[in-house]
């Protein structure tokens, strides 16, 4: 009996080996080619080589993502380069909200310069954030506004130098021309600005940009909804009295009045420069539009506006 049953089991092992299980079978062999024909036969180089050719071209190649080099580094759009700013301006606006806090609660006149910088910094990430939301196709290392030209810089370092000399040595002359309620009003003014500004860029999309177009790109539209119903360039108005509002906050009397006349005429400037393209661009639609919207800017009026646009022809 024992001997029968062995030779029963050898048998079942040969028939096992000679066929094994099909690819559909609950449990398939762990070697079983993939593209075996379903019909057995005989193994031959020429079957060999077209079952391989058959394997290769279903093999998935894995080729390496094409990366711009705007994102690299150097470039413009450098991931790195984008990160350390953000970095920064996080670490610089957490220590300078610390300070003005501390510098508050012990009633130091000084608060007022941390507050500056914090305020600076909220800026300049809103820029770059709102830009990198709404209109991504221009968020670069330069929306963060940090090269806005040699006298942004100035006028920013002379205004915090200001502050900080009041601050220090003529506290009492501060409280008198920098009372609570003065305080207030400037914080009014920088919150009406920064969310008039943030807002109109979002709105515009990618209708806005940080530089004067010359030329028409393709897909841009005149944006007449939102703030652009009441207000035309409503980005310039938000920085002018958000800037004018620093000033009030900080009690700066020789700065706010520095910033009033160089705000007012970059602005103007620029407005004039601007919208003698825009009329390019759009025409009678942007004529239309300008004569029923204002740029609330004092001693901006559209009479003046009209009349530089005609006199540039």
């Amino acid at each position: 009996m024992a001997v029968h049953a062995s030779s029963t089991s050898t048998s079942k092992r040969d028939e096992t080996l000679k066929e094994p299980p099909s690819p559909s079978s609950p449990r398939p062999g762990i070697s079983w080619p993939v593209n075996r024909p379903p019909d057995s036969g005989p193994w031959t180089p020429r079957l060999d080589a077209a079952l391989r050719a058959r394997e290769a071209s279903t093999i998935q190649q894995n080729t390496p993502a094409q990366v711009s080099k705007d994102l690299y580094p150097s470039g413009k759009r450098s991931l790195s380069g984008i990160a350390l700013r953000a970095f920064l301006l996080g670490s610089v606006l957490g220590l300078s909200i610390c300070a003005t806090v501390l510098l508050l609660y012990y009633h130091q006149h000084l608060w007022r310069a941390p507050f500056f910088v914090a305020a600076l910094c909220v800026f300049h990430f809103l820029e770059f954030w709102t830009t990198a939301e709404y209109n991504t196709p221009t968020a670069t290392i330069a929306a963060f506004l940090f090269t806005n030209g040699k006298r942004y810089r100035q006028a920013h370092t002379v205004a915090l130098i200001e502050t900080t000399i009041t601050s220090l040595f003529f506290p009492d002359w501060q409280s008198r021309v920098n009372p609570p309620i003065v305080i207030a009003l400037g914080l009014a003014m920088m919150l009406v600005g920064q969310s008039v500004r943030s807002v109109a860029m979002a709105q515009a999309g990618t209708n806005f940009n940080h530089q004067v177009q010359s030329k028409r790109s393709e897909g841009h539209e005149l944006v007449t909804t939102g703030l652009y119903r009441t207000f035309r360039h409503p980005s310039y108005f938000g920085f002018f009295w958000w800037g004018l509002g620093t000033q009030v906050v900080l009690g700066n009397a020789v700065s706010l009045v520095g910033y009033a006349g160089v705000l007012w005429y970059f602005f103007s400037t620029r407005i004039r420069h601007e919208e003698k393209h825009l009329v390019e661009f759009f025409g009678d639609q942007y004529v239309a539009y300008r004569a029923r919207t204002s740029v609330w800017i004092p001693f901006i009026s559209y009479s003046d506006l009209v009349k530089s646009s005609e006199f540039g022809k």
